[in-house]
Parts: C-alpha cells; sequence; structure tokens
C-alpha cells in the first residue's frame, strides 16, 4: 500500500510541477502578514500568502508555473524580488524593507542573483568615475599627454568590465539567472549609457531589438513594461534628430512585431502597450507606423478594441481627408451671430480649425474643455477656429456643459453611435483634430498643451 501511496504522490507532482518553498525569518515584521507575488507580461498576480508568527517566521509556496521573478511583499509594500527557479529559498533579516539585512542562506541562483545584485551597481558606479576621468585625461591638455594615467584608466575599465562578463560567463546555462541578469543588466543601463555612455547606444540598442518578447522567462521576469519603455526611451533621447530617431523607432517596432508574431495574445498585449506609451511621448509617427504595422499583420488575430482604436490612425492618418461634419444637429453658437452660423465644417472661414470630441460625462474633457475656453481667444487671433463635437445622450447636460463656450458646440445625442464620431473614428474622448482649411489633417494633439505649443512654434513664433 505505501508503494501505491509513494506512486501516487510522485505522479502528482509530475503532473502539477514542483512545489517549492520560500521560508525564513524576518523578525521585525512578527505576526504580521507577508504576500508573494508573480509577473505575467504586463500585470501582477498573488502566488501566496501567509501569517508569520511571533518569531517571526514564514513559509510560502510556489509552483512550476510561478517560474520567473517573484516578490515578497509586507505591510510597508516595499518589494524584495526573488528567482522563483524550482528551488527552495530561505532567508534571514530584520524586515523586507531593510534589504542590506537581508541573506539569502538557501537556493543558489538567489545567492547568484543577491551576489550581483550587491556587486554590479558598484562596479557601474566605478566605471562611470573612471569615463569621466578618461574624458578630462583626453581633452584638458594639462592632463592628455600623461601616458601612464592614461593607461592605467583604460587597464582599471577592461577590468571591471571583464570581472562582471566573467560573473556571468560562470552562470549555469540553463539556470533562469543566466538569462535574467544580463537582460536586467541591460534594462537598467539606458539611464547611464545615454548621459554618459553615448558611444554604447547602437550595441545596447541592438541588444534591446534582439529580445524576444514572445519568451516565457522575460514575459514572467517583470522586466517586460521596463524593456519596452527603456527601449524606445533610449531612442528618444539618443541625440540624433527627430527624423532619425523615428527612423530607428520603426526598426525597432518592425524586430519586436517579428517576435510577436508568434504569441497572437502576447501580440496584442505589447501593441496596445507600445501604442500608448508612443501617444504619450507625442510620437505620432511611430504610433501611426505601429498602427498601420499591426493592421497589415495577417498572422495574429487583433483585439476587436485594440482594432478600432488603430483604425484611427489609418483613417485619420496626417495628411488625409477629415470628413466634412453638417451641423443639420442640435447646437450651441454664443460666439456667432444666427445669420453668420456655418452650415458645415467645410463653410468655416478660418486657417485652422480644431475638432473636439468630448462629453460632460469625462472627466478628462472636464479639464480639457475648460483650457480651450481659456486659450481660445489667442487660438482665434492667429486663425484658429475650434467646434466641439459633444457625445452626450442627454440634452440638459449637454446644455449645461457646453452654454458658455464661445465656440460652436453641436451634439446629436448618439452617443458612440453618432455618425460623426464613427465618420471620425473616435473611441474616446477626448480626442481632438487640427485641420487646414481644406480639412486636411495636420496634427492629431494629444493634449490641449500640445495643441497650445503647436500654435506658439507654428503661427505665433512663424510669424515674428
Amino acid at each position: 500500500m505505501k508503494k501505491y501511496i509513494l506512486l501516487y504522490a510522485a505522479l502528482l507532482s509530475t503532473l502539477c510541477g514542483f512545489s517549492q518553498t520560500i521560508s525564513g525569518n524576518l523578525i521585525q515584521l512578527a505576526n504580521q502578514e507577508i504576500k508573494l507575488e508573480g509577473f505575467n507580461g504586463l500585470k501582477n498576480y498573488p502566488i501566496a500568502s501567509a501569517q508569520l508568527d511571533v518569531k517571526g517566521n514564514f513559509k510560502l509556496t510556489y509552483s512550476k508555473a510561478d517560474y520567473g521573478v517573484g516578490y515578497l511583499m509586507s505591510a510597508d509594500e516595499k518589494p524584495l524580488f526573488v528567482i522563483l527557479s524550482g528551488e527552495d529559498i530561505e532567508l534571514v533579516g530584520e524586515a523586507i524593507s531593510y534589504t542590506e539585512t537581508i541573506k539569502i542562506r538557501k537556493g543558489q541562483e538567489n545567492q547568484w542573483f543577491e551576489q550581483y545584485a550587491q556587486e554590479h551597481p558598484r562596479r557601474e558606479q566605478a566605471l562611470s568615475a573612471w569615463i569621466y576621468l578618461e574624458k578630462i585625461y583626453a581633452q584638458d591638455p594639462l592632463f592628455s599627454n600623461k601616458d601612464i594615467p592614461n593607461k592605467a584608466i583604460q587597464n582599471e575599465k577592461a577590468r571591471i568590465n571583464k570581472e562582471d562578463k566573467s560573473f556571468l560567463a560562470q552562470l549555469p546555462k540553463d539556470s533562469y539567472v543566466s538569462w535574467f541578469l544580463p537582460t536586467r543588466k541591460l534594462v537598467s543601463s539606458v539611464s547611464t549609457v545615454a548621459q554618459y555612455r553615448p558611444e554604447e547606444i547602437a550595441s545596447t540598442t541592438a541588444t534591446f531589438r534582439n529580445l524576444d518578447y514572445s519568451d516565457e522567462r522575460l514575459y514572467k521576469s517583470g522586466l517586460f513594461k521596463d524593456a519596452i519603455e527603456n527601449h524606445f526611451w533610449l531612442l528618444e533621447n539618443s541625440g540624433k534628430s527627430l527624423d532619425s530617431v523615428f527612423i530607428e523607432m520603426r526598426i525597432s517596432i518592425d524586430a519586436m512585431m517579428e517576435q510577436l508574431t508568434k504569441d497572437e495574445e502576447k501580440f496584442n498585449e505589447v501593441s496596445d502597450f507600445l501604442f500608448d506609451l508612443l501617444e504619450r511621448h507625442s510620437l505620432f509617427q511611430a504610433s501611426e507606423y505601429l498602427a498601420i504595422k499591426v493592421l497589415n499583420e495577417t498572422s495574429c488575430t487583433i483585439n476587436s478594441d485594440l482594432a478600432k482604436q488603430l483604425e484611427t490612425y489609418r483613417a485619420m492618418k496626417k495628411g488625409n481627408m477629415a470628413p466634412d461634419i453638417f451641423f443639420d444637429v442640435d447646437h450651441i453658437a454664443s460666439g456667432y451671430l444666427a445669420d453668420s452660423l456655418p452650415k458645415k465644417l467645410s463653410d468655416i472661414k478660418s486657417n485652422y480649425t480644431v475638432v473636439v470630441f468630448g462629453a460632460s460625462w469625462c472627466p478628462k474633457c472636464k479639464e480639457e474643455l475648460p483650457e480651450i475656453l481659456q486659450q481660445y481667444a489667442k487660438w482665434k487671433t492667429h486663425g484658429v477656429e475650434v467646434v466641439f463635437v459633444s457625445l452626450d445622450e442627454d440634452k440638459a447636460q449637454f446644455k449645461n456643459f457646453a452654454e458658455d463656450f464661445p465656440f460652436l458646440s453641436i451634439c446629436d445625442y448618439k452617443k458612440w453611435e453618432s455618425p460623426i464620431a464613427k465618420d471620425y473614428y473616435v473611441f474616446a474622448t477626448p480626442t481632438m483634430f487640427l485641420l487646414n482649411n481644406k480639412r486636411e489633417i495636420l496634427l492629431r494633439p494629444n493634449s490641449v498643451k500640445q495643441m497650445d505649443a503647436w500654435v506658439d512654434w507654428v503661427l505665433v513664433q512663424g510669424n515674428e
């Protein structure tokens, strides 16, 4: 009977994957709760939780499904990262937030992780100092002829780099840390590279492009979001002209999408996040390129919400002709005389028109529309008119919201079913389009501040 029980236990372990423990003692957290969480791409998820006993002892379990990186969290919400590679982990210390007191007593990969996390920043700090001295000795004639210290600087830089590489090279190739530590080093290096080691920008960018975003190791690492953000931050801050930056971003987008087509779920997740990132940074040429590339991808099915969002860029991209808008709907036109009210958008006699889609129920609109109101007099002086298209469904709410606007405001009370909103592929509020007097789309401002900056840069300074 015992034989069968052991056989059943072994079979169950194989089917369910490993079940490993994280245990230890954190004396200052006695009687408190401790949690273990993991990462799934851009999101985290709970793995386990436990109550520490009166002496600060605890035990948590994790499984094969959690393979990657996790973090321990107590009430102060300061995380302690751990490698969940299938080994039992034992640690001791005062509290999670006092990382300097934490010692890993068991778990080889976590011991390597702990050692590198302590040593690598010190090597990077020393390396930056030597690079700073190197520039002084190269540029200042007082030091430039000093061959001995120059050679010493070069030797020390080489020694530091060799030491770092040697540590990583000795890690077993089948260990998670052998992949994770170089990737973490890459992701955390971008600020230093951009500011102090610009000669490494090209090689760092190339390494980012070689990352496989369909790789489960990256997906479970907690670096997924940072890798995307830091990659494009480095391109944006590379010191190149904006046109060159957009060329580089297109190359990076191509590299990422090529890898992601192997995994439809990750393809949608990364596309959505990256599109939003580029929009927030006003990198519209890059977001437009991404939108069209994703929409043209035939090997993956695009999430319907994402497809609607991206379709705006294909249909309403810069240079396209915006649909005319007929004002045969309910309107408020306090800035117009009754006999001068235009019948449609193309009747407006101005060099430029900003079409703003919003609603009284939109929290952001309640911030942005008053800002437009503040800037309207200046914009109008420089030939910019405003038309507000409300997606309200209630007449009283529309009237109450827009009655003080000096520019034309219209509403058909159909919300997202409004033909105007559909013609302009509007999926969120507020949405703005800057048009010229031919109704060509010049800009898709992501904020009133960006629109006002365009007025200042193109119209105000351009006419001085």
